[in-house]
């Protein structure tokens, strides 16, 4: 019995680590449809070497920096336990490499390729894993602190705050950094609109993202007792209610209505093991609302060129579902309780300000050294050409 659990445990994980892999599809195709053409083939070459690079460095460096272990020993050893440890490492590496996929969408169309790598390698290497630890794996006392002062751990059980808040906060400085695209925002302050250059692939990814998500959220049980049809219907519920919200505030944008199941997914990570499926259709709907008004405000108002509005997006509805697990996993809301509000109020707070800081110094740093950004000229012409060479269909750019 022993053995069949083990294999069971196994096999569940990296079932849930395949489809969080197939997320990244979704990450591809979403930015694919939302960049102008001359930049679809950059945004599918970035996800995939963004995530080759997490894979490398995660394994070398940041599982052990999270979980204190490490791969140098020898393959029985890795083998025992029918390699659960390996797949686990599989598992909780998609959510890492998820933090460069969420950043490449804000900077894309004008960030160079090779310094955004570096930047994916530090962040995935150190920065991610440091409060990755904290969290999940008890680093520096941190969660005894706040179970010390609030009565409650901080509670984030899919990552709304350690996966998402954590990457669309990153993002922040990055596109702040990097400066709007070319004749995006005009002097005379009319905005240049760019429109997502193929709604179906725009489309196709948020779903692919919609469908992986169930493996984010419920296999974040790691074990298959563990597993909880709760969590698979919260996560259900606040995609819809993220979708009817972004439907109905966004007036009927495509965009927005295909963001919409996404902006209530990222929300639910947090609590969906503990909400009542009534407050998970809240917590999406309002996510849904958050992300239409705070796209439309910072594109718009304070002119933040963040192409996929992923600090909306991961960074602000991220933060909504790391505060409304303190509010709709109480038993007064219809929760299972364990949790309070103000543990999740600062382990929210800490998230959000790790990554800000964490996010201007790598930038920044890079910056300064070896500069972000594409030449005018280069950007221009964009990036599938300038960086790869060839376009999303050559035939066409044939000269005769």
């Amino acid at each position: 019995m022993e053995a069949l659990k083990q294999g069971s445990d196994a096999l569940f994980i990296l079932l849930g680590g395949i489809m969080v892999l197939a997320m990244h599809a979704g990450f591809a195709f979403l930015e694919l449809g939302t960049v102008r053409k001359k930049n679809q083939v950059n945004a599918l070459v970035k996800i995939l070497v963004d995530f080759s690079i997490s894979t490398v460095v995660y394994f070398v460096i940041g599982y052990s920096v999270a979980y204190g272990t490490h791969f140098f020993v020898g393959a029985e050893q890795l083998a025992a336990k029918n390699g659960y440890e390996l797949v686990r490492f599989f598992f909780l590496l998609t959510f890492a490499a998820a933090i460069p996929a969420i950043i490449s969408g804000g900077i894309a169309e004008r960030a160079r390729f090779y310094p955004q790598l570096i930047a994916t390698a530090v962040i995935v290497g150190l920065i991610y894993p440091f409060f990755e630890g904290i969290v999940w794996n008890q680093h520096f006392g941190v969660q005894t602190w706040i179970k010390a002062v609030t009565g409650e751990e901080f509670h984030d059980f899919a990552g709304s705050v350690v996966v998402h808040a954590m990457g669309g906060w990153l993002a922040l400085p990055a596109v702040i950094l990097l400066g709007a695209r070319s004749n995006r925002y005009r002097k005379d302050g009319a905005v240049s609109a760019h429109p997502p250059s193929n709604i179906p692939f725009l489309a196709l990814g948020a779903w692919i993202l919609t469908v992986g998500w169930f493996g984010f959220n419920v296999m974040s049980a790691q074990t298959i007792d563990k597993i909880s049809g709760l969590v698979a219907v919260n996560s259900l519920m606040a995609m819809v209610g993220g979708t009817l919200a972004a439907l109905v505030l966004g007036k009927n944008d495509p965009g927005f209505v295909h963001n919409g199941p996404l902006a209530g997914l990222v929300a639910v990570c947090a609590g969906s093991d503990l909400m009542h499926p009534l407050g998970a259709l809240v917590v999406g709907a309002v996510a849904g609302c958050v992300f239409v008004f705070m796209f439309m405000l910072t594109q718009n108002k304070w002119k933040i060129d963040d192409v996929l509005g992923v600090w909306p997006l991961h960074g602000l509805c991220g933060a909504w579902g790391g505060v409304a697990a303190g509010i709709f996993g109480l038993k007064e809301m219809g929760g299972l309780g364990g949790v309070s509000f103000s543990a999740q109020l600062i382990g929210t707070a800490m998230g959000v300000m790790w990554a800000l800081v964490s996010g201007f110094a790598v930038y920044g740093f890079i910056k300064a050294m070896i500069g972000l950004r594409m030449t005018q000229e280069d950007e221009h012409e964009g990036a599938d050409l300038s960086i790869h060479r060839i376009g999303s269909t050559p035939e066409r750019e044939v000269t005769w």
